[in-house]
């Protein structure tokens, strides 16, 4: 079997692990708000921790068009100028409610994303573990599996040359996940990264050395016991034009996320109320927006994010 091949049969058997009920139950709500679905994916906390009662389930929508998927021109160009749209969603199960909010994104931008696109968000996500909760028939499964494949591979190649030179799959991952978190405005503290590595530590160890052969930089694999040692053999001026591409990154995301949060008016219920109970449950960091404030959106989050800068509240 090829290295690719592998590297596909090892995301394969992690994507199509049962999916917990409550997953299902919110994939289910956000097909039935959309035509033409074709794949539904489950990632992010909720996934890590199996617990849906303390936050909001993250999910993918990959439809075939925007148009039909939304029945609004204006929802269509936004997704198409900035994907993804991401909406909110709530839904009665077992005497609880199960909340999630979940992006749209078309097959074919899916498979730009995770190869394609400059910026990680796509490619940064889906390097990590994530559940194929529902495809509409065996060819886009496949589809999507060598999707989710390709982002590993894209995820590895482009993090390898920030890494030491001799080092193992946890260094590899968490030097990876902490830039791509910061090509974003997140405010998680950077150690998120090593606690998820050691959340899915096998899943990472599972793709890694299949996709390290594929990242076609000379990379060794190191005898010895405890964890796989690896020696990578590269320039220095490979590492200083990939620390370039980093920083770039950092700077395009960083603006790409503000822009998503303002648009995010316009398609998330009670945005602003959720996106200031998430940095406070990640940073700690709590501001009060007025009622005053509340009656302009746009104005809202300028004034707020910039209160929640200056407290630190972003890395």
């Amino acid at each position: 079997m090829k290295c690719g091949d592998q590297l596909n049969e090892r995301v394969r058997e992690w994507s199509t692990r049962i999916p917990p009920a409550e997953a299902v139950a919110l994939a289910d709500a956000a097909r039935q708000r959309h035509d033409g679905v074709a794949a539904v994916l489950f990632y992010g906390s909720c996934l890590h921790s199996g617990r849906f009662d303390e936050g909001i389930a993250d999910l993918y929508l990959l439809v075939d068009e925007y148009r039909s998927a939304f029945g609004s021109r204006f929802l269509a160009l936004l997704n198409r100028l900035l994907p993804p749209n991401v909406f909110y969603l709530e839904i009665p199960y077992a005497e609880k409610t199960l909340r999630a909010k979940y992006a749209v994104l078309t097959l074919e931008d899916f498979g730009k994303g995770v190869y394609r696109w400059f910026h990680s968000y796509v490619w940064g996500r889906f390097a990590q573990p994530s559940g194929l909760i529902y495809a509409r028939n065996a060819e886009t499964a496949a589809q999507i599996q060598e999707s989710l494949t390709r982002a590993v591979r894209t995820f590895v190649r482009r993090a390898l040359p920030q890494a030491p030179e001799i080092f193992t799959t946890r260094e590899l991952w968490s030097t990876g996940l902490r830039l791509s978190y910061r090509c974003e405005l997140r405010s998680e503290d950077p150690a998120i990264a090593v606690r998820l590595f050691d959340a899915d530590s096998a899943y990472y160890e599972a793709v890694t050395h299949e996709a390290l052969k594929a990242s076609g930089l000379h990379v060794e694999a190191l005898p010895g016991e405890g964890p796989r040692r690896y020696r990578l053999s590269i320039s220095s001026c490979e590492r200083r034009l990939n620390s370039l591409a980093w920083h770039l990154r950092q700077v395009q995301g960083k603006g790409l996320s503000f822009l998503r949060l303002l648009k995010g008016l316009l398609t998330f219920e009670n945005g602003l109320d959720y996106v200031l109970w998430k940095i406070e449950r990640h940073s700690g960091i709590r501001i009060e927006c007025s009622s005053a404030l509340r009656r302009f959106p746009s104005l809202a989050v300028c004034v707020t994010f910039w209160r929640l800068f200056k407290k630190g509240a972003f890395r």
